[in-house]
């Protein structure tokens, strides 16, 4: 597992609140939030790895040419 940066206060206040937030939705079921997020992770994972397979560039990196 990579090294985690050091988050400053707002940073980890505000990720604190989205755990809360996550587990929340999940009526305190920590076992539902983590498969949840799982979820979620694996969904985001197979739409950027279609964009790339498909050449599709956003933001910064926008240096397609087709």
């Amino acid at each position: 597992m990579k090294a985690e940066r050091q988050l400053d206060q707002a940073e980890a206040e505000s990720l604190e609140a989205a755990v809360a937030r996550a587990i929340e939705a999940c009526d305190g079921d920590l076992r539902a939030t983590i498969r949840a997020l799982l979820v979620a992770n694996e969904f985001l994972e197979a739409q950027i790895s279609h964009g790339y397979r498909r050449g599709v560039r956003h933001g910064r990196f926008n240096t397609y040419s087709g």
